[in-house]
């Protein structure tokens, strides 16, 4: 047996551990069971990480994934430097997405929306953010909205993905401007991190067989793989 063909065989496995520690995870913040989140948060994007490299996932993507890791395990840390730190590799994430779209055609209509919101957004914010944390959220956040944007260069499920994750991170901003927070609060806000991890994976390696003949991992439209 090839390295390659054992490292596909490990792709079911890691697909089905997802979802189970997803649910562990999000069972977890809806009982207050505090010992599920901190066992499992660090373990969820691992897992995709590990699909996406035994899918032969392209290195962009998996290191966008693990720069979710670093973010995800710096934001478990009660600390001002750390949630800074963690922002910071979910924005080198972001960079990852973006140059794995690529420069595929995505609706202009749909990027006037995004710029539309993110305006309103960081207007509705900014009076409620703390001052050292206003202008590193707002380039944050700009990033992030050009990510979710041209996620719809990879298909529905990337464009879905994309926007799941300004969402999440909507709400997390909510909480750092003292706005109105919703029910399950942090419940929501890792629903549609793991939902946007999940559906951004998803769109960048494409389905499991390729009626047109490309490799595992390969994104193609108009005639381009990437």
């Amino acid at each position: 047996m090839t390295r390659g063909a054992g490292a596909s065989r490990l792709a079911r496995p890691l697909l089905i551990a997802f979802p189970a520690v997803a649910a562990v995870h999000l069972a977890g913040l809806l009982t207050g069971i505090q010992a599920a989140h901190v066992a499992t948060k660090p373990l969820l994007v691992l897992l995709l990480a590990g699909y996406a490299a035994a899918r032969g996932g392209s290195r962009l993507l998996i290191a966008a994934l693990l720069c979710g890791w670093a973010g995800d395990v710096l934001l478990m840390l009660d600390a001002d430097a750390a949630f800074l730190a963690g922002m910071g590799f979910f924005a080198v994430g972001h960079v990852c997405y973006l140059v794995l779209f690529g420069r595929a055609p995505v609706r202009p209509v749909t990027g006037l929306v995004y710029a539309v919101v993110l305006v309103a957004f960081v207007a509705v914010l900014w009076p409620g953010l703390p001052a050292g944390l206003r202008i590193p959220l707002t380039g944050y956040s700009l990033l992030l909205t050009a990510m979710a944007w041209r996620a719809g260069a990879l298909g529905r499920h990337a464009a879905a993905g994309g926007a799941l994750f300004l969402l999440s991170d909507a709400l997390i901003a909510t909480g750092l401007a003292d706005l109105p927070q919703l029910p399950a609060h942090n419940f929501v806000i890792m629903l549609t991190y793991i939902a946007a991890q999940y559906l951004l994976t998803r769109g960048a390696l494409g389905p499991d067989e390729d009626s047109t003949g490309a490799a595992p991992g390969a994104y193609r439209e108009g005639g381009i793989r990437i």
